[in-house]
């Protein structure tokens, strides 16, 4: 091969080898620019924010408060039985006596205080088997999840967000802690930020 044609092929070596940097380069902006940022959410007005045709915003949904789950196997005295005794020592731990959920069980509720779900039996929304739940303001998340995860014994932890989109919520969003249950999704009616269930 001649000199001019190493040169060229030098040349052009190194043109494609930057080619993807450049590539990136020129596409990062318009990456950036799709997704929401808080202040695209924040200066949006709230019929447009919390509309149902909003539902792409489920991408970057603002958290606004939390679930703390206990799964446990309704069919075993044992497991009701130690499931029900966590439950009141967290009831304890954190002085929620009294303070029972006035909300419903999808609600992101924002501003609302840490409060205490009826306990579920047998499976019921879209846990396939028995669970009890404790609704968590943001502020209180840190504490709570930690309390629970070093508690929670023999029995499963399930924790997520509330955004109102309730398919994220559970099945992207979602932290377990021991086994692992499938969950329904099928019941769940929100799909957009801020969404409220008219159902339980």
């Amino acid at each position: 091969p001649t000199s001019l044609s190493l040169t060229l092929h030098s040349t052009f070596c190194v043109v494609m080898s930057l080619f993807p940097a450049t590539l990136l380069l020129l596409l990062l902006p318009a990456v950036v620019l799709s997704h929401y940022t808080m202040y695209d959410w924040n200066a949006m007005p709230d019929d447009l924010k919390f509309s149902p045709a909003n539902v792409s915003a489920c991408e970057h949904a603002p958290i606004i408060s939390y679930h703390i789950h206990i799964l446990y196997w309704y069919n075993n005295p044992e497991h009701t039985r130690s499931a029900l005794a966590l439950r009141d020592a967290f009831i304890n731990h954190f002085e929620l006596n009294g303070n029972n959920c006035t909300i419903t069980t999808g609600e992101p509720a924002p501003g609302h205080d840490m409060c205490i779900f009826f306990v579920d039996y047998t499976p019921g929304g879209p846990f396939t088997t028995a669970q009890f739940a404790f609704f968590i303001p943001p502020h209180r998340f840190r504490e709570t999840s930690a309390w629970m995860l070093q508690h929670r014994g023999i029995h499963d932890l399930f924790m997520h967000p509330n955004t109102g989109c309730e398919i994220n919520d559970h099945t992207k969003w979602f932290m377990w802690s021991g086994d692992v249950w499938p969950l329904d999704v099928s019941i769940f009616e929100c799909n957009y930020p801020g969404c409220v269930p008219t159902c339980c």
